[in-house]
């Protein structure tokens, strides 16, 4: 029997019974009730647009270390238990070196065009005190006083063939460490200059900038204390005269702040407030509104069962989904009030700060990454950045084998069927979650994205063409994937497979246990899909 590594909870929606129907000849048919004393009813015909978000919504990071080689989140021990490791004392106790990647591996570059159109943020802390080395002589074998690591241009070059590559818009962050910084203290475009230069001579585009990554945390080896919203605003307002001058297409992003969602204050992000960046003199004109947040701190540097940090039997609570959405609706409310009309921008985010969680690669995280985009999207975000693409702990691709995690096939199926028009399938139920979205390439036709968070089944009663994608895992908290029951993995030669639904004509099917849905409806023939 497979170990339940969460709480289940009453609910009445576990012997509920959804009946949906999808005629041809009768689309206004297309409907679906869940039964017993709940009242959700889902038309797929008339159900409202509610909005339209970016064609590149679902994107991710590659870490600037992953560029420049360098410290990041060490990787878990395998032979370890959750919960085995202490909290860390010094940060460089959770650190170790990385070579730089290959971003020409024909895996990595197959993965990632498979999810394409999207953007990559090339970010992370390490961006704040990158040198990039503006010539083709050999780098220094130390980085220059006032910055921590090297960005050759060859390896900004492969960069940026590997965003062209699998059709992906590039954004990033500028070095604000002393190394940039005049006899003042302020900020200077000593760097940005020649970045932006070399970026465009060499055929590439930087599309959008955050000036800090995280202004608000402090980043041990280089501050210890959050950046004053007063310097922020210096600085920003410098950035900007910058960009008018030398880069008049570059999108600024802002504030950026490092935000988590904890029921306990974390003392290292109470300096300054979102806000008191956002307000500070001279006023930051954002073209994006852009935060990171994530739900708890990995156990590399909280406990699993502190308030800080968060546990596999957490994973399926309304409580750790809910969180995003939380903090969302603080950043709506002061996009309104400080950058009327600019869209919203989530530029870093996973499951937990730190790295990432020891079980964030396995499919019960499938759960709250694709329950977070969903509600996201619903509630007014642009642009999700997932942290990462490929890495240890937390990308949706493992970076040393680039073999996909149990993320990238939720993600793949998202790229394949949710469109970007957003249709209201009314409020979140505990214990089932459905989302609606025009189908992807089919005029008319609507994706359902179900989420049965339950131990239990939940019957549907089908009747017309239905193309059922149903992701279980033999665990949950297995690598391994399966789609409608069979193990989804790479062909040869690295190809990415299709993803062939089961089509449902009529009678009864399941959404299996703890399990993943997406029902298209093509026949559906909703208006605001045409």
């Amino acid at each position: 029997m497979t170990k339940r590594l969460y709480r289940l909870r009453n609910c009445t929606l576990c012997a509920a019974t959804l009946a949906l129907t999808a005629a041809c000849a009768t689309p206004q048919d297309v409907t679906g009730t869940l039964a017993s004393n709940s009242a959700l009813q889902i038309n797929a015909r008339t159900l409202p647009l509610v909005r339209e978000t970016d064609e590149r919504f679902q994107s991710f990071q590659i870490g600037m270390s992953h560029l420049t080689g360098g410290e990041t989140w060490r990787t878990y021990d395998g032979d370890k238990a959750e919960g085995e490791a202490t909290q860390a004392q010094r940060f460089d106790a959770v650190r170790e070196a990385r070579a730089p990647t290959d971003l020409a591996n024909r895996r990595l570059r197959n993965l990632t065009a498979a999810l394409a159109p999207l953007y990559i943020r090339y970010g992370g802390t390490t961006t704040n005190s990158v040198y990039f080395h503006d010539s083709d002589a050999s780098a220094p074998s130390k980085p220059p006083e006032g910055f921590q690591t090297v960005l050759t241009r060859g390896r900004w070059k492969a960069a940026i063939d590997f965003a062209q590559a699998v059709d992906a818009k590039i954004i990033t962050g500028f070095t604000i460490s002393d190394g940039v910084r005049d006899a003042s203290g302020a900020w200077t475009p000593a760097h940005a200059r020649p970045w932006v230069e070399y970026t465009r001579a060499i055929g590439g585009e930087i599309f959008a900038a955050e000036l800090y990554n995280e202004p608000n945390a402090r980043e041990p080896g280089r501050t210890e204390e959050p950046e004053s919203a007063e310097n922020y605003a210096r600085d920003f307002a410098r950035l900007s005269a910058f960009r008018d001058a030398s880069a008049p297409g570059l999108k600024l992003a802002g504030p950026g702040t490092a935000m988590l969602g904890l029921p306990v204050p974390i003392p290292s992000l109470e300096g300054v407030t979102a806000e008191q960046y956002m307000a500070a003199t001279p006023k930051p004109q954002f073209d994006i509104v852009s935060y990171h947040f994530y739900g708890a701190l990995a156990e590399r540097c909280a406990p699993p069962d502190s308030p800080a940090g968060v546990s596999a039997d957490d994973a399926l609570t309304e409580e750790w989904l809910a969180r995003p959405e939380k903090e969302f609706q603080k950043f709506r409310t002061l996009r309104d009030k400080y950058a009327p009309g600019a869209p919203i921008w989530l530029t870093e985010t996973g499951a937990a700060a730190c790295g990432g969680t020891r079980w964030q690669p396995t499919f019960i995280d499938t759960f709250r990454f694709l329950d977070t985009q969903a509600r996201l999207a619903k509630q007014g975000l642009d642009v999700i950045v997932t942290h990462a693409l490929i890495s240890g702990s937390n990308g949706v691709i493992d970076e040393k084998t680039f073999m996909p995690n149990a993320d990238y096939w939720a993600a793949l199926l998202w790229r394949r069927l949710m469109g970007t028009k957003i249709l209201d399938a009314g409020p979140i139920q505990p214990g089932l979650h459905v989302y609606a979205h025009c189908q992807r390439g089919v005029t008319g036709g609507v994706t359902l994205l179900a989420i049965n968070l339950e131990g239990e089944a939940t019957k549907l009663q089908l009747s017309g063409p239905v193309d059922l994608y149903t992701l279980t895992a033999p665990e949950l908290q297995s690598r391994k994937v399966l789609l409608n029951g069979t193990p989804i993995e790479l062909g040869p030669h690295d190809t990415v497979p299709e993803t062939v639904p089961v089509r449902v004509t009529s009678g009864t099917i399941s959404l299996a246990p703890t399990s993943i849905s997406f029902i298209a409806l093509p026949k559906a023939s909703n208006k605001s899909c045409r």
